[in-house]
């Protein structure tokens, strides 16, 4: 299979909510709204998206109704350091603060309205403990 794009989409009773949350947040744009499906593309690379989808709507299979639930969404940016103090000043709950880790990231946990995880991370050299697990081509610098 080929895909063409891939991108998450997140299930919950509150679309207009979650939608303004991820667009004053985290700088997406809608590029489609309704009152039940909103997609949303990130204002600095249109191949990041997210998708916000009504937990019950009708295109879903009854099996599936409901709402996210552990789910993390990893966004990696150039300077965490702005985005952490960002995200602070913007009053969003920091669920685990801003740090180095010795696996290769330097991030934070915030989340959003649903308590999607979201970890804002960049990546760092790891450490020699490390290193040796990760693939060559895939080393953090």
């Amino acid at each position: 299979m080929k895909c063409t794009q891939y991108y998450p989409v997140i299930q919950t009773d509150d679309v207009a909510g979650t939608t303004a949350f991820y667009v004053d947040h985290f700088r997406f744009k809608l590029a489609f709204e309704s009152d039940w499906y909103c997609h949303l593309q990130s204002q600095e690379d249109e191949s990041v998206n997210i998708a916000v989808l009504k937990g019950d709507h009708e295109t879903i299979p009854e099996e599936g109704h409901g709402t996210v639930g552990g789910l993390i969404l990893n966004f990696e940016v150039a300077d965490v350091d702005a985005e952490y103090e960002r995200s602070k000043a913007a009053g969003l709950p920091i669920l685990k603060s801003l740090r180095d880790e010795p696996f290769g990231q330097r991030h934070y946990i915030t989340r959003d309205p649903n308590g999607v995880l979201i970890d804002v991370i960049k990546p760092i050299p790891p450490s020699p403990e490390f290193l040796a697990q990760y693939a060559p081509e895939a080393v953090p610098a």
